[in-house]
């Protein structure tokens, strides 16, 4: 007997709940005036982008503050947060802003900021120009080094000043340690090149959300225990991509997908325990519907011979 299952650890972390709820909220107030807006996608998934733009809710970029001065707009800051220019410009063209930032972002922010104006040199693991990075780079006037490698890491960083190594929330942490312990290594050689203490200071913080690494051992189990494994999530999104690398490492036959339009019914023809898993921004509704069609491929006689 085939069995169809959905690992029970995937779905949206907190973090998303707690937008997509304020969202909700929101649209739900001021059904009728439809004025309800978020600053970019409000997370990296197609489908939830959809169901919530069918509800009223509009993308927009900061661009589109100067058609929107001074109509009541209702403005919401998404999860991965925004950089203190966006709250200037909107307090300056009379928008109302609902922050939905994620608050292990907003902490992220907090630190940053703070080792900063202590005079330390900035280092973000993360993508240059992911919305998250861009909050980070805009809390510290872009004043960071962004790395994504223990190579960009020792061919950027200056190790002969104080630094401090943060991460982007949703990256891996193999990498961030491996960037950890690179950099620590190169103060090491300072230290014995010079003969003597130097002053530089070197701190790692790791950022990384709890709610994402968490959920790797338990992926890697899932994808283990099951003899294919389709994982949903949106292309655009980090976490996607660092879970289904685990996915894929810990069972070959694992599948990233973004819609049932792209499931290929060789994938699970004759297999008898298929999982399905997704990223912290994959909802749930929507790794139920992959349940439902694959289990009707599974009905069919090509697909369980």
């Amino acid at each position: 007997m085939v069995t169809v299952s959905i690992d029970r650890f995937s779905g949206f972390c907190w973090g998303v709940v707690r937008t997509v709820q304020i969202a909700e909220d929101q649209l739900a107030a001021t059904r009728a005036q439809r004025n309800v807006y978020v600053l970019g996608h409000i997370i990296h998934n197609p489908k939830e982008i959809q169901r919530l733009e069918d509800k009223g809710l509009t993308t927009i970029t900061v661009n589109d503050f100067p058609r929107l001065a001074n109509t009541g707009a209702k403005v919401i800051i998404r999860a991965h947060g925004e950089p203190p220019s966006t709250y200037r410009a909107a307090w300056e063209h009379g928008i109302e802003i609902v922050d939905a930032t994620c608050p292990v972002v907003t902490k992220l922010q907090e630190r940053v900021r703070k080792f900063w104006d202590q005079g330390y040199q900035v280092v973000i693991f993360g993508k240059y120009d992911h919305a998250e990075v861009l909050g980070v780079r805009g809390v510290v006037h872009d004043q960071c080094i962004v790395v994504k490698s223990v190579d960009e890491a020792l061919a950027t960083v200056d190790m002969a000043k104080k630094t401090v190594l943060f991460s982007q929330t949703t990256m891996d942490r193999p990498t961030f340690l491996l960037i950890r312990d690179a950099l620590k290594g190169r103060v090491a050689e300072l230290i014995v090149d010079t003969m003597e203490e130097i002053a530089t200071e070197f701190h790692a913080k790791d950022t990384i959300c709890g709610q994402v690494s968490g959920r790797e051992a338990q992926l890697a189990k899932f994808a283990a225990g099951n003899d294919v494994i389709l994982f949903v999530a949106g292309r655009a999104s980090s976490n996607g991509k660092v879970l289904f690398d685990v996915a894929h490492a810990s069972n070959p036959r694992t599948y990233f997908i973004e819609s049932t339009d792209e499931i290929d019914p060789a994938w699970i023809r004759g297999m008898q325990h298929i999982g399905i898993s997704g990223a912290t921004s994959t909802p749930q509704w929507y790794m139920e519907e992959v349940q439902a069609f694959v289990e009707g491929l599974c009905a069919t006689e090509d697909v369980n011979v």
